[in-house]
């Protein structure tokens, strides 16, 4: 009986999925860029956590509602140079900026679940000033 209880339990816990934890840093510069997030395209799955990291002050996280997230994902958005986290459940791609450096190209995609079935919508944001040339190159990436 001992041992079927321990095959039980070793069976229940290589079944279990530990969620993970990411960091995002939200930076004044990295390498030649300025007004960036650390990581601009993330893959996890879903359960997991992001959390941003306000390394310089100034920068916020906002999910970008008018398509940029999957349908029935509620409004994000987190107060200026405060850390702050999310965890995603629902599979799909979510598009956020920094509100006060988007038109600097501040932005970023979550990947959840390696879902793209709302990518057609993500394409169809209004990415402004730098950030429309931004977009384009990860939304390319996140094609191929």
């Amino acid at each position: 009986m001992k041992y079927l209880f321990i095959i039980l339990f070793g069976l229940f816990i290589a079944n279990v999925s530990f969620a993970e934890d990411t960091t995002v840093e939200m930076l004044n510069k990295l390498d030649k860029r300025t007004m960036v997030f650390s990581q601009e395209i993330v893959r996890i799955d879903p359960g997991d956590t992001v959390f941003w990291k306000a390394t310089n002050p100034g920068h916020n996280v906002q999910f970008i509602s008018k398509n940029g997230v999957p349908a029935g994902v509620e409004k994000f958005k987190s107060k200026v140079g405060k850390d702050t986290e999310f965890t995603f459940t629902l599979p799909g791609i979510y598009a956020y900026w920094c509100v006060p450096h988007k038109t600097l190209g501040m932005i970023g995609f979550i990947i959840v679940g390696n879902d793209l079935s709302n990518l057609d919508s993500i394409k169809k944001v209004k990415f402004i000033g730098k950030s429309k040339k931004i977009a384009k190159g990860l939304i390319a990436e996140i094609e191929g």
